[in-house]
């Protein structure tokens, strides 16, 4: 009979409310993908070690950290060259980085849930069952074979890149290999990266428990980048939150948060992009995010400018726009944008509510940047020429006038799709790792 309650309960609560658009179904274990807890476990470590960059200094923790949501605090992350955690984060004045990561570092909640086939800002990694390891990347068909899917693939970018986890051309082992174009097959640095792990009783054990067929055949990288995907889509499964608890019919939501739902799936238009029940079309829109540091382009480009999926479809109608992202823990991932421009969530709502306006608007003070010699973080703002494509680019969607009462409102049901259990962490961060080198806490 509670059964039964709970379903006639959560059948009226999606019912239409007054003021709001049709509210997506609850999120059911069948919208996540299985995870083998073995494989977890064994990401876990990996995930906090860094014996996977080139100078064995950096972990996919130092830049996708549960103390900062699964992100790093940062506008945009120091990666190799770089000392300390999150907004404490600075560059080595014996190392110093060549750049700063030229994106936001994204969060990484309910990546393990099936509608998830596109990541990155850019979303130039998605699955496509055309091709021969079932997913579409800008490198190699040959890159792609050995992964479990999208989530595990993506560890193939931040390991190459010598701003992120490789290291400066030239200074070790990996990133010799990589600055070589030698990636894959024997000698390539996915082998040098593998050999590390290889090397330590613990991992092979904890492999050979995992993933049998690794004790004859020994340890890949994909079989590294397929335990690290199955550690975040468990760690960081997200579906616990009040509005969860409200969809499924478990409790009711506060007043400022209900009102601000109404909004969000009514007449603030939030739920055209922000759709689903992840709150996310995976579509990409412009939205007039102004572009500060130094953007994303091929290494040989000096300009600043980032352009977006542009740069992964060739269409001139996808100038400027970025993936749509959840909004699952949204209050807690901050700074904003696919460059995170905006420290303040008010600010960026704010934005979005005028995207062609924002340009001309922004307040430099939102950027989170470390000090970085240098650095030339405003160059597209003090572009007119620039700001105004970006703008251009924006004008297509339509501005949205709400009181400040309403964006209170709309702050209230954000703050509403936090998730204190997944917040709190489930297997968490580890007391140490096999390498022996240290855990960022």
């Amino acid at each position: 009979m509670k059964r039964l309650a709970a379903i006639l309960a959560a059948l009226l609560v999606l019912a239409p409310i007054a003021g709001a658009g049709e509210l997506p179904a609850p999120v059911t274990d069948a919208d996540y993908l299985s995870v083998n807890m073995d494989e977890a476990r064994l990401g876990q470590l990996l995930f906090y070690d860094p014996i996977l960059s080139g100078n064995r200094n950096i972990s996919c923790a130092t830049c996708h950290h549960p103390r900062f949501a699964t992100s790093d605090g940062l506008s945009l992350g120091i990666g190799e060259g770089g000392i300390g955690l999150g907004p404490a984060r600075r560059p080595d004045p014996a190392n110093l980085p060549e750049q700063r990561i030229p994106r936001n570092s994204t969060a990484l909640f309910n990546l393990g849930a099936r509608e998830f086939t596109r990541l990155f800002h850019d979303g130039r990694i998605e699955a496509d069952a055309a091709r021969p390891g079932g997913i579409r990347t800008p490198l190699d068909e040959d890159m792609t074979l050995g992964f479990s899917g999208v989530l595990a693939a993506q560890t193939m970018f931040p390991v190459l890149s010598q701003d992120e986890m490789a290291g400066h051309y030239g200074e070790n082992d990996v990133s010799k290999l990589v600055r070589q174009g030698r990636i894959t097959g024997p000698g390539g640095a996915w082998e040098r990266i593998a050999g590390r792990v290889a090397a330590i009783p613990a991992y092979r054990e904890m492999f050979a428990a995992a993933m049998p067929e690794t004790a004859a055949r020994g340890i890949a990288f994909t079989d590294i980048a397929n335990a690290i995907a199955a550690f975040i889509a468990f760690e960081w499964r997200s579906d616990d939150s009040p509005f969860d608890a409200f969809l499924r019919g478990e409790g009711e939501l506060a007043p400022a948060a209900r009102r601000g739902m109404e909004l969000f799936y009514g007449e603030a238009g939030c739920a055209r992009c922000h759709s689903g029940k992840f709150q996310t079309d995976h579509e990409f829109h412009a939205m007039g995010v102004p572009q500060i540091g130094p953007g994303k382009a091929a290494r040989f480009e000096t300009h600043a400018r980032d352009e977006g999926r542009l740069r992964v479809t060739g269409r001139p109608e996808d100038a400027y726009a970025f993936r749509t992202p959840s909004l699952r823990n949204a209050t807690r991932t901050g700074p904003y944008g696919h460059d995170g421009a905006y420290r303040d969530l008010r600010a960026f709502l704010k934005a979005h509510l005028d995207p062609a306006n924002a340009p001309a608007r922004y307040d430099r003070a939102q950027a989170v940047l470390p000090e970085l010699p240098g650095a030339q973080d405003w160059r597209a703002l003090d572009d007119p020429a620039e700001l105004a494509r970006i703008s251009a680019a924006a004008s297509r969607q339509p501005a949205v006038r709400l009181s400040p009462a309403a964006v209170d409102d709309l702050l209230a049901f954000l703050a509403a799709l936090e998730d204190p259990v997944v917040l709190g962490g489930r297997l968490g961060i580890p007391a140490g790792v096999p390498s022996g080198l240290p855990v960022e806490r």
